[in-house]
């Protein structure tokens, strides 16, 4: 990760950019339409099908009611077509939809993506109702990932 990714980051207190992606729902989901609604976790993962996302999004699945309760929509989103992330979601049997950036411009306008590799870089964004970046965090490695001990711990400091 270049430190230019982590400048063109948004950071605490910043305005999330909106964004409108398609779903594997088959609707396009703009994160203005949570506004006033419900607070969300933006989780960007790198490729579908790949050992640390399918471990992390079955994480997210587990705990989806911890998530869900606190009124927090998780939207995981990557660089996948629509099509491969419907079988993704499928083989895992997610509880949450995922939202496909294939043309890569959420995760620029994030700054999270890695242009050697062309995905994004494992990152999360909490943005609550009003649309602000409450939390961020981006992985220096995308082997690694967040706990959601550690994400939930994040979403206490919403209310």
């Amino acid at each position: 990760m270049t430190s230019t990714q982590l400048q063109n980051s948004p950071h605490v207190g910043d305005v999330a950019p909106d964004f409108t992606a398609a779903s594997t729902s088959g609707k396009d989901v703009s994160l203005s339409s949570f506004r006033g609604k419900r607070n969300v976790l933006l989780a960007f993962f790198p490729l579908a099908f790949t050992g640390t996302c399918t471990k992390e999004l079955i994480c997210f699945t587990e705990d989806f009611d911890q998530f869900s309760g606190k009124g927090v929509e998780i939207l995981p989103i990557s660089v996948d077509s629509t099509a491969s992330l419907k079988e993704f979601k499928n083989k895992l049997q997610m509880k949450t939809e995922l939202l496909s950036d294939f043309k890569r411009d959420v995760s620029r306008a994030y700054g999270v993506l890695n242009e050697e590799r062309f995905f994004s870089n494992r990152a999360y964004f909490l943005i609550d109702k009003e649309g602000l970046v409450r939390w961020s965090h981006v992985e220096g490695n995308n082997s690694e990932r967040r706990e959601n001990s550690e994400i939930l711990a994040a979403i206490k400091l919403l209310s």
